[in-house]
């Protein structure tokens, strides 16, 4: 066991206190040994991930004008957007997320895919539960041509140009969860003199199964 540590007393008696003690050693040791796997298996699991779920889709255009903490100011460009009516709390449940799937998946006039980019914006109609689901066209596709959709579900929008309030969270994006980003975010806006628009946007950076506490969401209110 342990090098100088015998299990028996001078009088050839076995040391039971002694024992213990090295049986409790070794399953520290090997506990040691499992907690310092778990760490590592999550910290591989965690990079790769971020390295795979992101980085591989073209994301939406801006420049970073003012940044405090979880808050920035951006200025967006023109974006256009492909973008169907949403149930604000089905999070993409009620069909919204297969429809726009479908369109970047080929099911469009010119039977083209489009490559997905992040993130999937939600924005709100106001004083109704429903609102507006978006992706964002390629920038290599708006240079050349978009395709028309197939049918009636799905629209072509342009997101006009302009400066944004942005506050960013982790978490599930849910009504509850957007409602207190947006409450902090316009005490945010107002703390430095700014005016926020009415309407008000959420965007979502990964897919469904990513775990709460690795997704990026952020809520975003246009300045006046």
């Amino acid at each position: 066991f342990i090098r100088g540590f015998t299990m028996k007393d001078r009088r050839g008696r076995w040391n039971f206190k002694r024992l213990s003690r090295v049986k409790n050693i070794v399953v520290i040791k090997k506990r040691m040994i499992y907690i310092s796997l778990a760490i590592a298996v999550t910290v591989v699991t965690y990079f790769g991930w971020k390295l795979t779920a992101r980085s591989q889709y073209e994301s939406a255009e801006y420049t970073v004008l003012k940044s405090d903490g979880v808050f920035e100011i951006r200025q967006y460009s023109t974006l256009m957007m492909v973008t169907t009516n949403m149930k604000l709390e089905a999070q993409g449940d009620d069909g919204s997320f297969r429809r726009l799937f479908r369109y970047i998946s080929g099911e469009n006039e010119g039977d083209q895919k489009v490559a997905m980019t992040t993130p999937v914006f939600m924005e709100s109609d106001e004083g109704s539960l429903g609102g507006r689901m978006g992706f964002v066209i390629p920038r290599k596709v708006v240079e050349n041509q978009i395709p028309e959709p197939s049918g009636n579900q799905v629209q072509i929008r342009e997101r006009s140009a302009g400066r944004f309030a942005v506050i960013s969270f982790n978490g599930r994006l849910n009504s509850d969860s957007c409602a207190a980003a947006e409450e902090r975010l316009r005490d945010w806006i107002k703390s430095r003199g700014l005016q926020g628009k009415i309407e008000v946007e959420s965007a979502g950076y990964d897919p469904p199964w990513t775990p709460g506490p690795l997704r990026r969401n952020q809520v975003l209110i246009r300045l006046q």
